[in-house]
């Protein structure tokens, strides 16, 4: 029996509405698939129960609870089951308000920090409310993660050349804007113009959303090729987060990094420890490069952490 057969048998004897971990523990009781070579297998059923959907596959269905947390069954059991019961109209403050208490925008930053470093990119959060802020238009330009990632080269020559040049081309930094979802126009040119803001000072600007509406790509398009502003889909397993749209290369604005070093501690200890990852000698290069490491935010190191994470956090897994 394939995996996907051991998906369909299991949707078929579980009969209703149910998520990717109890099929998961239906194939595993039943002893459908061996999942020896799979590491995490709820992770492998959700993957599978996802590529049903997107390929259009009519026999598997799914809806989407009030928690965001998707329910799959079989297409030919739909009319005996209770679909609405399980669906809370979308523009209810009663949804609203349950979807804010699931988990917080704070919980995807570690996804992003772990999506980040699978690219070398060192990311810290920066909190707003540490700055010492006289008005409310500072929040403008406060990111909520910076990122930098260095200049890899070979030899010693190269980058003691590149470096007498010009140092600022040994490092790129980048903004982050992270928001739980978009879901219509009016939230997106909101979040996007906020990530323009906020990133003026940088050379990448990115806004980044766990939940994204596919009706607005045409006009995320626009707006990235308009202003460069490049779009991150964060997904609950980081490592499959993709870039939908690159950003635009701009210089470093000193002015506004100095700004922002003196209203934000935080923001002033990152500058710092890279200016001193720039300034070090080769024999201290090492070392002040994993404290630059353990000073940014942390990052999983297996699936088995991310998975935890999602769970203790309930972060919906099944974002696909």
């Amino acid at each position: 029996m394939t995996l996907k057969e051991a998906v369909l048998q299991s949707l078929e004897e579980i009969g209703e509405m149910t998520n990717y971990s109890a099929v998961c523990e239906h194939i595993i009781s039943q002893k459908y698939y061996d999942f020896k070579k799979a590491k995490t297998p709820s992770a492998t059923i959700s993957a599978v129960l996802g590529d049903f959907i997107r390929n259009g596959d009519s026999r598997v269905r799914r809806i989407k609870e009030s928690s965001g947390t998707f329910l799959y069954y079989l297409a030919r059991n739909e009319e005996n089951l209770d679909i609405e019961s399980a669906i809370i109209p979308e523009k209810t403050k009663i949804r609203k308000t349950e979807k804010k208490e699931i988990y917080d925008e704070r919980d995807l930053h570690k996804l992003l920090s772990s999506y980040l470093k699978t690219s070398d990119i060192y990311s810290k959060t920066i909190f707003h409310e540490q700055s010492n802020r006289t008005d409310e238009h500072q929040k403008w330009i406060h990111p909520d993660m910076v990122g930098i990632k260095f200049l890899k080269l070979q030899t010693n020559i190269s980058q003691t050349f590149l470096k007498a040049i010009n140092r600022i081309d040994t490092f790129k930094i980048s903004s982050y804007e992270l928001k739980k979802e978009i879901n219509t126009d009016y939230e997106l040119k909101k979040s996007f113009f906020q990530a323009v803001s906020n990133s003026s000072w940088a050379n990448y600007g990115f806004l980044v959303a766990f939940e994204i509406n596919d009706n607005l790509n045409d006009e995320m398009e626009r707006l990235n090729q308009s202003f460069g502003i490049g779009i991150i889909k964060l997904k609950a397993n980081p490592y499959e987060s993709k870039v939908l749209f690159q950003p635009k290369y701009k210089s470093l604005d000193f002015k506004t990094i100095d700004k922002l070093c003196k209203i934000n501690k935080e923001f002033e200890k990152f500058i710092e420890q890279v200016e001193k990852l720039m300034t070090a000698s080769d024999k201290y290069a090492t070392s002040t490069e994993k404290e630059l490491d353990e000073f940014c935010d942390k990052y999983f190191s297996n699936d088995t952490e991310v998975e935890n994470f999602c769970i203790e956090k309930n972060i919906p897994r099944g974002n696909n």
